[in-house]
């Protein structure tokens, strides 16, 4: 067991992610199952909406998501089976009354700073050592 609190708290965190990381894992496979034992477009849709989600959590690399969704296309080929199409969702705007115009704001320069002439410093005293101070005495 730990002693250090953050180490008991490195500990609890790993606890909970392994938790998640289970359960994103779990879900993959069931998707993966489901797809396998009925392939439908829903299925090939819901397997890889699985891949990406793992992929966007950090628990399987990009590459790795792609692969695997390349291989559930291929099988999905096989049976004949066509995936869903992604439709755009763009809601359109309604168009814009047009607004009358405010009149415009005048804008006014500042007057350009004044900077106040600082005065010359003194160059600092030279530090001497203790020997050389006993020396000119």
């Amino acid at each position: 067991m730990p002693i250090i609190k953050s180490a008991k708290k490195a500990a609890r965190q790993t606890t909970k992610r392994n938790k998640k990381n289970e359960q994103i894992k779990k879900a993959i496979k069931t998707a993966l199952k489901t797809f396998k034992a009925n392939p439908t477009p829903e299925n090939l849709s819901k397997a890889q909406s699985e891949y990406d989600k793992a992929t966007k959590k950090g628990l399987i690399k990009k590459n790795t998501a792609s692969r695997r969704k390349a291989a559930l296309v291929k099988i999905a080929k096989a049976k004949n089976i066509k995936p869903i199409a992604k439709t755009a969702k763009i809601a359109k705007k309604p168009a814009a009354k047009p607004a009358t115009k405010a009149p415009a704001k005048k804008v006014v320069a500042k007057p350009a700073a004044i900077k106040k002439a600082t005065p010359a410093k003194k160059p600092a005293a030279k530090k001497t050592s203790k020997g050389a101070k006993a020396a000119s005495k």
